[in-house]
């Protein structure tokens, strides 16, 4: 069923999200029940589409997604939430949910949550999960609002930062019946509630480079207009000039980090972007000639949302308020609210671990290492080229080492993983991140390669653009590139002495 719109591919949607997650994540978050509205248009029944999918995006209804609970965490498959089933897609649900984003707020007439519970006398484990459609009120046949449903929110979490989004403990048919909507088949939950799941792991990344962003355009303004101390050169000159402190060699490294990493997360999460565009193009999801793209796409999403939150949580607090000094660790500036609110990026929609082993087992095991040696290949073919001439040349030489680094690393990891499962659970932080900064650095070379094209021809106002390109490409892959040879030796020495430690030990 069409849902309207302009028919603006993934890229665009994308590129807008992060301009409005970098300027209010919280606020953002309160807009994502379009989310909801695509999936059940895309599995939903007719008639689930014409009141739910149309109701979210015309009525503009929010949207929610019920998976965590007080014990089943990261563990979805230990779910205690019960579905008994009434008649058709009508079923009656019961348990406890938390952690749920905007579970309950009142700016909207009406909230639309997708949930996970397992029906009576199910199968254990994530096999028996089903996905239900369960309205705050529930929908009279005329499309009037009816009665309150049987979903409360019973609890309201007092969280580090990101207060303004209300994250909640949901209560499901505890004081009145909870009716929920079978979406699908039965046990079709896990596969189905990953649609969404996916989606906000792209947007989870997002924020986060995003947050990286703004904080270094906070700092960047900063180091211009401090002055602080001479220049280094004329440290031993008592009567030398104080001048600004993005004269200072430290700063202007803390800022080209900054810089680097936030332009090379933009341009990985644009790229997965530009991929969602080409499955679009093939057909859709689940097409079969898009099934090649999905894979790298599929491949991306834990770069993004394991890396780039784990990255900028670091970057946040070693460099983006360390720009500040001392005033960084006050409210006068946004720095320390943005180290808040953007922490949870790496807890949920799975953990940074949890980011790792999809990768290693979901997205490269899975096809046999397929898709990742494909990727690699762009890479080398990067590498190998004349594109950017002599600008580039020293970075794409890092570049080359920085591929065999990392098909070394994979290759170790499986070749370990024979010896023990423990190895890939050591290891498999390092191997996300490597293989997540061998892409930002393989993505900074390709805009070099432009920059070093355009430059020449630039006029005045243009060129510390692309001078500012081809330097953080240098930068990038002088400073981050050599890192990969020293993970690669420490995922091929990986040792199990730490996981035969007796508990007592630690």
């Amino acid at each position: 069923m069409a849902l309207g719109g302009y028919g603006a591919p993934p890229s665009v949607y994308w590129a807008v999200f992060e301009l409005l997650v970098g300027a209010n994540p919280a606020a953002t978050f309160y807009l994502l029940g379009e989310v909801n509205a695509h999936v059940i248009n895309r599995l939903g029944t007719p008639k689930q589409q014409e009141v739910f999918a149309r109701g979210i995006i015309e009525r503009k209804w929010g949207g929610t997604m019920m998976l965590t609970e007080p014990g089943a965490g990261s563990d979805v498959g230990s779910c205690l939430s019960r579905a008994k089933h009434v008649e058709g897609d009508l079923w009656h649900l019961e348990g406890t949910k938390r952690f749920i984003t905007n579970g309950d707020f009142d700016t909207v007439e009406n909230i639309i949550h997708l949930v996970l519970a397992r029906r009576e006398g199910g199968p254990g484990g994530t096999r028996g999960l089903s996905m239900f459609i369960v309205p705050k009120y529930l929908i009279n046949e005329d499309g009037s609002l009816g009665e309150r449903n049987g979903v409360f929110a019973t609890g309201l979490e007092k969280k580090m930062g990101l207060t303004a989004s209300s994250t909640c403990e949901m209560t499901l048919g505890e004081h009145r019946p909870c009716v929920g909507y079978l979406v699908g088949d039965e046990h079709r939950g896990m596969p189905q509630m990953f649609q969404v799941i996916e989606h906000a792991r792209m947007g989870v990344g997002f924020k986060s480079f995003s947050t990286l962003s703004s904080a270094y355009l906070q700092a960047l303004e900063y180091a211009k207009e401090r002055v602080q101390g001479p220049d280094l050169a004329q440290a031993m000159d008592r009567a030398a000039p104080r001048v600004p402190i993005i004269q200072h060699p430290d700063v202007r490294r803390m800022l080209m980090t900054q810089k680097a990493f936030a332009e090379g997360m933009r341009a990985l999460g644009m790229y997965a972007a530009s991929i969602q565009d080409q499955v679009t193009l093939a057909g859709g999801h689940g097409h079969p000639d898009a099934q090649a793209l999905d894979r790298l796409n599929d491949l991306l999403l834990p770069l993004i949302k394991g890396y780039c939150s784990e990255k900028v949580y670091s970057l946040l607090g070693s460099h983006s308020l360390q720009c500040f000094g001392g005033s960084g660790y006050l409210k006068d500036y946004p720095i320390e609210q943005y180290v808040r609110d953007q922490k949870i990026d790496t807890l949920y929609e799975g953990t940074t671990h949890i980011q790792a082993l999809d990768l290693l087992f979901r997205k490269v095991a899975k096809d046999g290492g397929a898709t990742l040696q494909g990727l690699l290949q762009q890479m080398e073919a990067t590498a190998s080229s004349e594109a950017g001439g002599e600008a580039c040349h020293a970075a794409k030489q890092r570049l080359s080492r920085g591929i065999a680094d990392v098909q070394g690393m994979f290759m170790a990891a499986m070749q370990k993983m024979g010896a023990s499962i423990y190895h890939v659970g050591l290891q498999g932080n390092r191997i996300l991140f490597s293989l997540a900064e061998l892409t930002i650095g393989w993505l900074l070379i390709r805009q070099a390669e432009v920059a070093a094209e355009c430059l020449s021809k630039a006029p005045d106002q243009d060129r510390a653009f692309y001078e500012g390109k081809l330097a953080t490409a240098a930068f990038y892959s002088a400073e981050v590139l050599p890192g990969l040879t020293l993970a690669r030796k420490q995922v091929e020495g990986s040792s199990l002495a730490v996981m035969e430690l007796a508990n007592e030990s630690f």
